[in-house]
Order: structure tokens, then C-alpha cells, then sequence
């Protein structure tokens, strides 16, 4: 009896020993990392922190490295030299990816060759309006009103934008090019301070994006006149589009998930399936619906394509403009 107590007491100390080794070894989950490259609080950061949280189950952790300054570039410069395997992605902007390389003589990376798309998140219309009464004052009731005035008083009109090369700035020049007309370009040091100056009547119109605009324009303070995108928004079907009357002005505000070049393809792909999976998700339509956005996923060489196209659409408008920054 004895004898077999010690037997069965050896046998239980040999597997626990055979098991320690499997339990010392085990490594923990790899955290996946988003590199946001704007303070937390905004709509970038706001709506990567809802995708973060939507892929958790598929992903396993995911957290935001909020990486600002610069306009952007370095966060975005960070995420283009973080390690290619998959656990470090960047968002990839309007401005990092298609606005910036004609704006800056130099940037500290290649939007072109330094990054691989994974998937679109999401676009934003940006929308035309007007000082409330402003618009009542000169009886501009639509952008036909708008293009009409300008022409039969060259000179006598003014726009805001957040700066120069802001994607306000931008499609301003891109509506004067198109609809023949002057008005003058007034800068503002960022976007509030551009709606303000719109509020209080120290500039005519604003190309503004429409969740930052929309509490005012239901408010009464501002008249949009028109969307940017090139068929009406759910948000504001009454709202025409700029391409109604200038057929081919389409502009609006977008950003998307890459990776550094060189990760490799399955991975890219095993990442494209985990977050456009959540971007067709209920909940996540519902909140990106609550900031006036709309989720657009897409494979990654749709997105690779949508950004070069984007490069080239914003090369020609830095030109008209003659913005530049060095």
C-alpha cells in the first residue's frame, strides 16, 4: 500500500514537472498598437478609440498612441518607422496622405513608398456656408446666388479657412478655379478660430467640415449652401451638392488605417478583414453616424489606389492656391 502511494505520488510530481515548463514559457498576448498623430479628443482619436474597442475581440488589445505636432507628420513619420509586423498601424489622412507632399518642401516620410493601406475608416462631407445673415442681407438663398453675386461684385466677398493648405483653404480655391470668381482668402490659425470668424461676420464663407458646422447651421447662425461630396449626405439630404452646379468638385475629409512598408501580406490581409468587419458593424455605423461620418471600408489596394488618386487631385489644387510651407 505504502508502495504504491509513493508510486502514485512519483507519478503526479513527473507531470507537474512536464507542465511547468509549457506554464514558464507561455508568452502573453502581442498588444496592438494604433499611432494617432493628433492630440486625444478629436474626431481621429475618437473614432480609432471606437474601432480599437470594436476589434478587441478578433485582435486582442488594442490600444492609441496619440503621437501630435506638426501637423500631423510626426505621428505619421512614427508609424512609418515602427516595426513591419503588424502590431503598429498609422493613420493615414487627407492631409498626411494627399494634401501634405505638394504643401511641404521637405517631409520626414514618403506617403508614397513608406506605408502599406490596410482599409479606409471612413469619410466626413465638408459642406459651403454662410454667415446666416450675411447670406440673408445679400439674398444668397443658394450657391447659384453665391457664384451670381460674386461675379456681379468682384472684389466684394471673402472666405475663412483654418490656414493656408488647410483642406478649407484648398477646396475654396478649388470652387473660385471652377466657378470663374474672386473672393478673398482671410487665414485663421486652425478651424474654430475659421468658424468663429464666420460667426461673428468677419468673412462671407467657409468650406467647413460639416460635423463642426452642423450645430450651427441648425442653430440658424450659418446657411450651408452646399456639400462637397459629389452625391448628397443622410445627414443633410436638402442640401445640394457643389457638383450640381460645378460638375466634377468633389472634396471631402477622409483618413484611413495603414502599415509601415515591408509587413507582410497576410498580415495586411488578417488586419483588412478584423477592422472592415467592424466598420460594417451596427454599433459602429451608429457612433460614426453620431460625428456626421460614414465608414468606408475598403481592400487594401482599393484604399492604395483612393490615395494616390487623392495625390493628384491635391497636387493640382496646391498649385492653384500657391500655398506652401517650408
Amino acid at each position: 500500500m505504502l508502495h504504491r502511494r509513493h508510486l502514485i505520488t512519483s507519478i503526479a510530481l513527473s507531470a507537474s514537472a512536464l507542465a511547468l515548463p509549457a506554464v514558464s514559457l507561455a508568452q502573453p498576448a502581442a498588444t496592438t498598437r494604433i499611432v494617432v498623430p493628433f492630440a486625444a479628443g478629436g474626431p481621429i482619436d475618437v473614432t480609432a478609440r471606437i474601432l480599437a474597442e470594436a476589434v478587441k475581440g478578433t485582435l486582442g488589445t488594442v490600444i492609441i498612441d496619440n503621437r501630435p505636432g506638426a501637423g500631423g507628420n510626426i505621428g505619421v513619420s512614427a508609424a512609418a518607422k515602427a516595426a513591419p509586423d503588424g502590431l503598429t498601424l498609422g493613420i493615414a489622412t487627407t492631409a498626411s496622405h494627399g494634401i501634405n507632399p505638394w504643401l511641404f518642401s521637405k517631409l520626414p516620410y514618403d506617403p508614397a513608398k513608406d506605408f502599406s493601406a490596410v482599409t479606409q475608416m471612413l469619410r466626413v462631407p465638408n459642406v459651403l456656408v454662410m454667415n446666416a445673415d450675411a447670406a440673408q442681407r445679400l439674398n444668397i438663398n443658394s450657391l447659384t446666388d453665391l457664384i451670381a453675386y460674386a461675379k456681379a461684385n468682384p472684389g466684394k466677398l471673402n472666405y475663412g479657412s483654418g490656414g493656408n493648405g488647410s483642406a478649407g483653404h484648398l477646396a475654396g480655391e478649388m470652387f473660385k478655379n471652377q466657378a470663374r470668381i474672386f473672393a478673398l482668402h482671410i487665414p485663421y490659425n486652425g478651424g474654430n478660430p475659421a468658424q468663429l470668424g464666420l460667426l461673428s461676420g468677419q468673412v462671407d464663407f467657409n468650406f467647413d467640415n460639416l460635423a463642426t458646422a452642423a450645430p450651427n447651421i441648425r442653430s440658424g447662425k450659418l446657411k450651408p449652401l452646399a456639400v462637397t461630396t459629389a452625391q448628397r449626405v443622410a445627414a443633410m439630404p436638402e442640401v445640394p451638392p457643389v457638383a450640381d452646379t460645378l460638375p466634377g468638385f468633389e472634396i471631402d475629409t477622409w483618413w484611413g488605417l495603414v502599415v509601415p512598408a515591408g509587413t507582410p501580406a497576410d498580415t495586411v490581409r488578417k488586419l483588412n478583414a478584423a477592422f472592415t468587419e467592424a466598420l460594417r458593424s451596427p454599433e459602429v455605423k451608429t457612433r460614426f453616424a453620431a460625428l456626421m461620418a460614414e465608414p468606408a471600408p475598403s481592400t487594401p489596394e482599393q484604399f492604395e489606389a483612393f490615395m494616390a488618386r487623392e495625390r493628384s487631385k491635391y497636387e493640382r489644387m496646391v498649385k492653384i492656391s500657391g500655398a506652401k510651407v517650408d
